[in-house]
């Protein structure tokens, strides 16, 4: 009879998809330590049919257009950051595909974020980044930097999408059809794995920034208007990449 010690490390070392297999092995052990370990692969699986079920359910407006081959979730990170670019992201999964874990890019943990990455760049069949710099957002104001983020995002891709899933807008100065879906990034799988894209990419972009100018603690707070990172600029003053339509009410105190 193998060691409870050793139906432990079995269940460790088991892919999610080996626990029926686990289960039915262990099921019928009466010695309470193993009921306890099978009753935990048990919870393990609720827990992953749970997941697939909500990501089946992310997939329904993507299931919807099953004429198109080519469907692009379009999503975007940093339009309320005080410095920084505006980063857009722009997805084509592969039919049916399924990546667990995949949401909205707030919703999940940063070390979540870097995991969904680095598997959606291995999943998706195109992706495309843009982006908007400080200046730019200065020069024609948040809103359409955003929409050029997003176009250049489309046109990075290397395949032209036959629709374009948005996270509630549409995109001027696209001659493809577009579906803006209100909190998109929560309910489209691709859209979802759009704004990972994004929201990962503006975080890598300000590291490096951060290390340029650590004053400024962009690393922790991204750009956003924390209490401290005001300060900052009240202290050092405005850096290359702070948006000067954003801070005015700052510099003037």
């Amino acid at each position: 009879m193998k060691k409870i010690g050793d139906i432990k490390k079995e269940l460790k070392a088991a892919d999610i998809d080996e626990l029926p297999f686990f289960i039915k092995n262990y099921e019928d052990d009466e010695r309470s330590g193993v009921k306890n370990i099978v009753e935990s692969a048990r919870k393990s699986l609720d827990k992953l049919e749970k997941e697939r079920a909500r990501i089946r359910k992310m997939r329904e407006f993507e299931d919807k257009y099953p004429e198109c081959e080519f469907i692009c979730g379009i999503d975007e990170a940093g339009r309320g950051p005080l410095a920084g670019p505006v980063v857009a992201g722009a997805v084509i999964l592969p039919k049916g595909c399924e990546i667990m874990y995949v949401n909205d890019s707030k919703k999940l943990s940063e070390k979540k974020r870097e995991e969904l990455f680095e598997v959606i760049k291995r999943e998706a069949l195109h992706i495309g980044v843009g982006m908007a710099s400080p200046q730019r957002i200065d020069e024609i104001n948040i809103l359409n930097a955003t929409y050029e983020a997003m176009r250049e995002a489309v046109k990075n891709l290397g395949e032209t999408p036959d629709i374009l899933l948005n996270d509630a807008v549409t995109i001027p100065g696209l001659d493809i059809k577009q579906q803006p879906i209100i909190k998109g990034d929560a309910k489209s799988i691709s859209i979802a794995s759009a704004s990972i894209i994004a929201k990962v990419t503006r975080d890598h972009i300000m590291y490096e920034y951060d290390k340029e100018m650590p004053e400024y603690g962009f690393a922790a707070h991204k750009g956003y208007g924390t209490a401290a990172h005001i300060e900052a600029i009240k202290k050092y003053g405005p850096s290359n990449i702070h948006r000067r339509s954003f801070i005015g009410n700052f510099l003037s105190q």
